[in-house]
C-alpha cells in the first residue's frame, strides 16, 4: 500500500473521531481510497461525458453515454456533436439542453479553445470561471472535471447529492457539509471519493 495513501487514511479517521463515530466506521469500512485521475482523453470528450451524467444515477449515465458512443460509431466526438446530429443524440436519451451544451463544447474544441494544458495550471476557482462560461456547464460538472480529469486534491463537490447526503447522514444534518468538509482540507476531493465509495456510486 502506498504510504501516503495509508497516512491520509489514518489522518481522516483521526479527524472523523472529533466529528462522528459513524463517520469513523464509514472510513474504516471503506478502507484507503485510491485517487486515480484520468486525462487520457481530450478535455472536450470528458466534459461532454460529465454533462451527459448531470442529475442522473451512475448506472443511467453510463447507459446513456454508451448509447452516445455507439451512435457516434467511432467518429471523433468533437466532430459528431453538431446540430445536424442532434436527433441522434436525443435518441440516446439526452435532453435538448444537454445536446445544446455538448454541441457548444464540441464547437469550442473545434475552434481550439479547449486545451487542457491551459486550464491545468489554474486553480479550481479560476478553472470554474473559465468553464462555467460555456452554456450548460455548471459547478457540478466543473467539480467532476477538476477531480477526475485534472486531479485536483482539494475540491468538495457539494452540489453532488450522493456526496452531500452521505456526509450529512454520517455526521449531522444540522451542520453544513461545506463546513464539515473544510476539516479535511487540503484533501477534500478524497473525502468525496470516500463518500462515493461508501455509497458505491463513484461517477465516471
Amino acid at each position: 500500500m502506498n504510504p501516503d495513501l495509508k497516512e491520509i487514511h489514518h489522518h481522516f479517521i483521526e479527524i472523523a473521531g472529533g466529528l462522528s463515530p459513524d463517520l469513523v466506521q464509514a472510513f474504516q469500512r471503506t478502507g484507503p481510497v485510491q485517487f486515480q485521475p484520468d486525462d487520457s482523453l481530450p478535455l472536450a470528450h470528458r466534459l461532454c461525458r460529465s454533462v451527459a451524467g448531470q442529475q442522473l444515477s451512475v448506472i443511467a449515465a453510463r447507459k446513456i453515454w454508451q448509447r452516445v458512443l455507439d451512435a457516434a460509431g467511432g467518429t471523433n466526438l468533437a466532430e459528431f456533436f453538431i446540430d445536424e446530429n442532434a436527433e441522434f443524440m436525443r435518441n440516446c436519451g439526452l435532453s435538448n439542453a444537454k445536446v445544446r451544451a455538448m454541441c457548444g463544447i464540441a464547437e469550442e474544441a473545434r475552434a481550439g479553445n479547449m486545451e487542457a494544458d491551459d486550464l491545468r495550471i489554474l486553480s479550481h476557482k479560476e478553472r470554474s470561471k473559465e468553464l462555467i462560461r460555456l452554456w450548460g456547464v455548471g459547478q457540478w460538472t466543473v467539480d467532476m472535471i477538476s477531480i477526475f480529469y485534472f486531479g485536483d486534491e482539494d475540491v468538495w463537490p457539494d452540489g453532488d447529492l450522493a456526496v452531500r447526503k452521505t456526509l450529512e447522514h454520517l455526521t449531522s444534518r444540522r451542520r453544513k457539509t461545506v463546513r464539515t468538509a473544510e476539516r479535511f482540507a487540503p484533501y477534500r476531493s478524497r473525502l468525496a471519493l470516500y463518500m462515493w465509495e461508501y455509497k458505491d456510486a463513484v461517477p465516471d
